[in-house]
């Protein structure tokens, strides 16, 4: 017999119960899963091993989720939310978006192997929602339109999240795999000859120093430089654009 789904505003509503000793409650189950991901990854995310680490028959899962991937969209909102606890608005907005920007990167890295799972996925959860609400917000006041407020805050959550997600993979590669890779930048593209690869060679110390760190403190304020061209704009006027933005 199909086990019965509990929608998620009836879910909110349900009290913790007890369950052979252990106070079950959804948060419960979204803490266990975050570490779990992050000691065993996704394959470590059951059903039956959800209710090993907390204690109670696996089954009590659906008194709160529908299925394991309803849990990861509530992981991801978590996520969402812990990048907004004690955010307020101070009023500039360039300030405001890129502390949200770097929030949002932080709190994602915080849990890598959940970021790989969740920074794609949209649950339309709470704190997904009031995230989108807090940049609208930030970028409506700031006076842009509503077109292009959209058009930016499109291109700023998708590159945070975009960044988050392959930030996190490398920090969730085995520690010999990752330092590897990070070594590839010394000894291969450090010793490339002028000869031959003459622009990497004259960057390569610089490739060096920058290229094993995260490059989304620049691209957000790339973002950042755009918006304020935007909003540097006189009303109605021309905003430069590309074909993929004229099709749009």
């Amino acid at each position: 017999m199909a086990k019965k789904v509990v929608p998620e505003g009836e879910r909110r509503r349900r009290k913790p119960v007890r369950a052979g000793g252990v106070v079950l409650s959804e948060r419960l189950y979204i803490e266990t899963a975050l570490r779990m991901l992050q000691e065993h990854g996704r394959d470590g995310l059951t059903v039956r091993r959800l209710g090993a680490a907390i204690g109670a028959d696996p089954s009590s899962l659906y008194r709160y989720f529908r299925s394991t991937d309803d849990l990861l969209l509530a992981v991801g909102d978590e996520l969402a939310g812990r990048a907004l606890r004690g955010w307020a608005p101070t009023g500039d907005w360039r300030a405001d978006l890129r502390e949200l920007g770097l929030r949002v990167h932080t709190a994602y890295l915080a849990h890598p192997q959940a970021a790989i799972l969740t920074a794609s996925r949209v649950s339309g959860r709470s704190h997904e929602i009031a995230a989108d609400e807090a940049i609208l917000g930030v970028l409506r006041t700031a006076g842009l339109p509503d077109a292009e407020a959209v058009r930016v805050y499109h291109a700023f959550i998708d590159q945070a999240l975009a960044f988050a997600a392959l930030d996190a993979a490398a920090l969730a590669l085995p520690h010999t795999a990752r330092a590897a890779d990070e070594a590839v930048w010394q000894a291969t593209y450090a010793r490339l000859p002028a000869g031959t690869h003459p622009h990497i060679a004259a960057t390569a110390p610089r490739l060096v120093a920058r290229m094993n760190t995260s490059a989304y403190p620049t691209a957000l304020e790339m973002l950042l430089d755009s918006a304020a061209a935007a909003l540097s704009s006189p009303p109605g006027g021309a905003r430069p654009s590309n074909g993929a933005d004229a099709a749009r």
